[in-house]
């Protein structure tokens, strides 16, 4: 695997990124997190570790029309590179899959295991102390204001991710966790989502006091 590995590294290092929060570094954590989650769930390597390297391997800004088939279009794209490097072609399916279903924008259910933990890793790099991060920069990037100026914490609103940081996290952040898959990944995303709770605490005591 070392030498799949190499080369959907190096494809990677020069491809367009959507934005600083969907980078090179955000490739290796997912990398990371989904052969951990594999190993203990027993997943096929030979189609997590390709999938987990190349799921973003098309850039579409998230305030983008086209996101919702960004994950489609990575996926034709990767299986491209994979044909082109000589790679196993019985995992096209499989890979192509495990791409398309990682999106939230794409909506598509995870079918096989390796599906489902390419969704689980991508997922994990959104909570915790990295999800925090992450989430400014995104926000930063197309233009969002932090926060609600009278309702930071849509107490009495609707929560609009479109205008505000901060309300991403009641539309979705929050809630990553109880849409994990595998055991190893729930356990996880718990701890990352508590942490997550207490920096809106800490920051609730920072701008309403």
């Amino acid at each position: 695997m070392q030498h799949i590995e190499q080369a959907c590294k190096n494809f990677m290092v020069n491809s367009v990124f959507a934005d600083t929060a969907h980078d090179l570094t955000h490739i290796e954590r997912v990398v990371k997190t989904a052969k951990e989650l594999a190993e203990k769930e027993q997943a096929d390597l030979a189609v997590v570790i390709p999938a987990a390297w190349l799921h973003d391997c098309v850039a579409v800004a998230k305030n983008h029309p086209d996101r919702a088939r960004a994950s489609k279009m990575a996926a034709d794209k990767a299986v491209t590179f994979l044909q082109s490097i000589g790679y196993d072609e019985s995992k096209f399916d499989a890979i192509h899959h495990a791409i398309v279903a990682h999106s939230f924008s794409a909506n598509v259910m995870p079918q096989t295991l390796e599906a489902k933990i390419v969704q689980d890793a991508d997922r994990m790099d959104a909570l915790g102390a990295i999800g925090v991060s992450r989430c400014m920069k995104v926000g930063g990037a197309i233009a969002r204001h932090l926060y609600h100026p009278d309702d930071p914490f849509c107490e009495n609103r609707e929560a609009d991710d479109m205008r505000y940081t901060l309300d991403h996290f009641f539309i979705k952040l929050l809630h990553i966790a109880e849409q994990m898959h595998t055991d190893a990944a729930k356990e996880e995303a718990r701890k990352r989502t508590d942490f997550m709770h207490t920096f809106l605490e800490q920051l609730k005591q920072e701008i309403t006091s």
